[in-house]
């Protein structure tokens, strides 16, 4: 049954109809909206600025294998960093779209980084056997491919790109989804639609440090679970090993990424140790969950805030060169990367688990979609290998652009969707109640789990979600996002204490 955020009368509301309403302004969605055919009148809500997105800062890459690279290593090397629960016929599609995949974004204006022979400038990452990244502008990957496509979107007549529109539920009947109720300055739409792509992205706002922009709060996941769609894999949560160590919580940590250990980085304790040879052989360069639990154990070990990264090894015009972003960024904290280490500490990053999908971004609502990293299906495993959500973004946002444009068809009306229920008042002190909510979920629902404090976590949030934010009839954005981040949080949460088994990103010291 339809849940929903306030008691909604669509005949009251101002409203538009569209061929395909894709939720979410990123990499996926801009991807998706420009693989519909043109004929196709498509809205592309961003909830802020179709920067607002994580797309927009990945540094790290896109994972591709081309020419005559061995796609069976990258499909083990995606598989072993999933711990081997991954959807294997995911891993396949993903790897070998991968070179059209790259194709298509040079077509549409992305300018990689080449070797002065002409060739992709490729480079190694964690978990990776072989150099298969590729770079726009050394470590500002998100930005150029981002820039490039949303340009490509401004020239497109059937492509609307609606900035500062927060996509509060969907339009379900009988399991069908036929449209979005969304809010752009105060005043709600009805947006009717045959098809709705869900690619909200993350929920990096659900924890007190996250590298994830500060607009995702796990809108996506908690709509689509009110409007009934299955769920998978939210005990997943990457914790990314080195964000730039600060004092002061920013809005959002900013990363080193990965791509330095690829280039030969050392990370150090506060003694000078460098200490990943206690923990795993592949060193650096072990999967992102060994190396953030091993940093999260040398941290307590040495009651220190932080643990470091030393690239000192390499030339300055090297860095900055190969770096330009992160040199610059940690040059205006007062730290030269060619002299000093790095501060860096773990923090929340990716979430593998989301709304279930198969291959084509179907979701078990019919005419609603997801892809990117709101959807699941399965590619990821246990954890991300890094540089292939890029990659995913782009193949499957392909592939469900592909089952919208099979299954057009007029939109549905929607003028009498109506739902009521919900007691006047809205939320009290929305604010409080998000930083009491992060702070439980990095406490019991981080890097290291326990079982008991799980089930702790658990029954707090749901009785936050039963006493405050289910009978209330919530009417502002604040409001709307705050009721998302608890439900979504109870899905991580209630996800994890089902599954009493260490794997991957999901670890527990007790069952």
């Amino acid at each position: 049954m339809t849940r929903c955020l306030s008691n909604f009368d669509a005949s009251a509301m101002g409203r538009a109809s569209f061929d395909a309403v894709i939720v979410g302004g990123g990499l996926a969605g801009i991807f998706c909206a420009l693989n519909l055919p043109r004929r196709m009148k498509t809205a592309v809500l961003c909830k802020g600025s179709v920067e607002d997105c994580d797309s927009y800062l990945a540094q790290g890459g896109i994972a591709a294998s081309i020419g005559s690279d061995d796609r069976g290593l990258h499909i083990r090397d995606t598989m072993t960093a999933g711990c081997g629960v991954n959807n294997p016929q995911a891993v396949r599609i993903l790897v070998e779209e991968s070179e059209q995949a790259i194709r298509n974004l040079a077509e549409l204006g992305v300018s990689f980084d080449r070797r002065p022979d002409g060739r992709f400038q490729r480079s190694l990452e964690g978990n990776h056997s072989a150099r298969r990244i590729l770079h726009v502008n050394g470590d500002a990957t998100g930005k150029g491919i981002m820039t490039a496509l949303i340009a490509r979107c401004a020239g497109r007549d059937n492509i609307s790109l609606l900035e500062n529109t927060f996509a509060v539920d969907l339009v379900t009947r009988e399991g069908t989804c036929s449209g979005v109720i969304a809010e752009k300055a105060g005043r709600l739409l009805c947006l009717s639609s045959p098809a709705v792509v869900m690619a909200t992205g993350g929920i990096g706002q659900l924890f007190p440090v996250t590298t994830n922009s500060k607009v995702l709060t796990g809108d996506g996941i908690a709509a689509a679970s009110r409007a009934g769609a299955a769920l998978d894999s939210l005990e997943f949560i990457q914790f990314h090993p080195t964000a730039l160590y600060s004092p002061v919580k920013a809005e959002r940590a900013f990363l080193i990424s990965e791509a330095v250990r690829g280039e030969g980085a050392l990370l150090r304790n506060r003694e000078g140790d460098r200490f990943m040879p206690r923990y795993d052989a592949r060193l650096e360069l072990a999967p992102r969950d060994i190396v953030a639990r091993a940093i999260f154990d040398q941290m307590a070990k040495t009651s220190s805030p932080c643990v470091y990264l030393d690239i000192t090894g390499k030339k300055r015009a090297f860095l900055e060169r190969r770096f330009p972003m992160i040199f610059s960024e940690c040059l205006k904290r007062g730290i030269d990367i060619s002299k000093d280490w790095i501060p860096v500490v773990p923090c929340e990053h990716y979430c593998m688990g989301g709304i279930r999908t198969d291959c084509d971004g179907r979701t078990s609502v019919d005419r609603l979609y997801a892809i990117g990293e709101c959807a699941c299906t399965g590619v990821h495993g246990a954890n991300r290998l890094a540089s292939n959500s890029l990659l995913e973004d782009v193949v499957f946002g392909a592939r469900a652009a592909a089952a919208v444009a099979g299954r057009a068809a007029p939109p549905a009306d929607v003028r009498d969707f109506r739902l009521e229920g919900r007691k006047a008042g809205g939320l009290a002190d929305p604010e409080k109640l998000r930083a009491g909510l992060r702070l439980l979920m990095e406490e019991d629902a981080g890097i290291i789990r326990s079982g008991r404090k799980l089930g702790q976590a658990l029954a707090a949030i749901e009785k936050v979600q039963r006493e405050r934010i289910d009978p209330a009839d919530l009417t502002t954005r604040e409001e709307y996002e705050t009721a998302d981040m608890v439900e979504t949080a109870r899905l991580i949460v209630s996800a994890a204490v089902k599954n009493r088994s260490s794997i991957g990103c999901h670890y527990i010291v007790d069952s």
